[in-house]
């Protein structure tokens, strides 16, 4: 069965699927089928994806004047690191770590990434259960959601 959905994935296009259609595939895979899948090649091509869509789902309006360095650690077969800059009203990514000192860091494993940038997950109860570790400017991390458009399953 994993094999059968990490085939279709892995032939998707993810750059035509919109930010609902995904929201949809994520909330209809098993926790067990996303950690298979988050592997290898695809899971490159997912999070590139992700991040690279970051800055067209930022809400300037609702961000207003926040300046702030978003460290992303997501963790699986390796750790991934992306940060998000958002100042003048205006979200940069980059992959990698840079030496500016992050205002907040996210550390969190595929599966939870995913449920989180796809709407299909809670983060306060991913904070509760220690499956989403935040350290730095908490008043940001609650403020998250509000500052991107995150789609709906």
């Amino acid at each position: 069965m994993a094999d059968d959905v990490r085939a279709q994935l892995a032939a998707l296009d993810f750059a035509s699927v919109t930010p609902q259609e995904f929201a949809r595939i994520v909330k209809g895979l098993t926790t067990r089928q996303i950690s298979e899948l988050a592997k290898g090649e695809l899971r490159t091509r997912v999070l590139a994806e992700v991040f690279g869509r970051m800055s067209r789902q930022f809400r300037p309006e609702a961000a207003g004047t926040v300046t702030a360095v978003i460290r992303w650690q997501i963790t699986g077969e390796s750790r991934v690191v992306y940060e998000t800059t958002l100042a003048d009203g205006e979200c940069a990514v980059r992959k990698g770590r840079t030496d500016t000192e992050p205002r907040l860091t996210l550390t969190m494993a595929d599966v939870e990434f995913l449920k989180l940038v796809s709407g299909n997950g809670n983060p306060m109860t991913m904070l509760l259960t220690r499956r989403l570790k935040v350290s730095g400017d908490l008043a940001l991390a609650a403020a998250l959601n509000r500052y991107f458009d995150i789609p709906k399953a």
